[in-house]
């Protein structure tokens, strides 16, 4: 029964995705795709559900929610804007540089959300990771502050108050 309880959310997603790239609600998708979610569920659920409790949180939804609808829309559209403006200046003012990041999420999924994110993001790549000093290593393409803790808050700050409210 507990692994059942782990499967449902990868269940969940595994049926979503393969209704939403199939294309189509037939009798035949929707069977098709009780049945992929049933064996990918039931095959995943060991490995990527520690916690099955927090899949019933509807308010990590919500966040997810919320940090979507941030990260498509404000995030992502201000980094391109930013890197344009980069691109398109007739000095093209960069100043590139790796940085130490420290992070302060707990769980791999919130650390990797937030690895995801600033690398996805325009203008910073994570390069590195260090979990036994709690640190990402970002090329950034115009460095702002060098410090630490200016880094983290011009990069991965916002991400990590979300990835937090979702994951940790």
């Amino acid at each position: 029964m507990k692994r059942l309880a782990k499967a449902f959310g990868p269940m969940v997603l595994s049926f979503i995705i393969y209704i939403t790239f199939s294309g189509s609600v037939s009798a035949y998708d929707l069977v098709s795709g009780v049945i992929v979610a049933l064996v990918v569920g039931l095959l995943v659920a060991n490995i990527v559900v520690s916690k099955p409790s927090k899949l019933l949180q509807v308010w990590r939804l919500a966040w997810l929610i919320a940090y979507s609808i941030y990260y498509f829309f404000i995030a992502e559209v201000k980094a391109h804007l930013d890197v344009m403006h980069r691109i398109l200046h007739p000095k093209m003012p960069i100043n590139p540089g790796i940085v130490r990041v420290p992070y302060s999420v707990e769980t791999d999924y919130a650390m990797t959300t937030v690895a995801n994110s600033i690398t996805n993001t325009p203008g910073t790549v994570v390069v590195d990771l260090d979990p036994s000093r709690r640190t990402y290593y970002v090329h950034w393409i115009y460095i702002r502050d060098l410090t630490p803790a200016g880094a983290k808050k011009h990069i991965s700050e916002t991400f990590e108050k979300y990835a937090r409210k979702i994951f940790d």
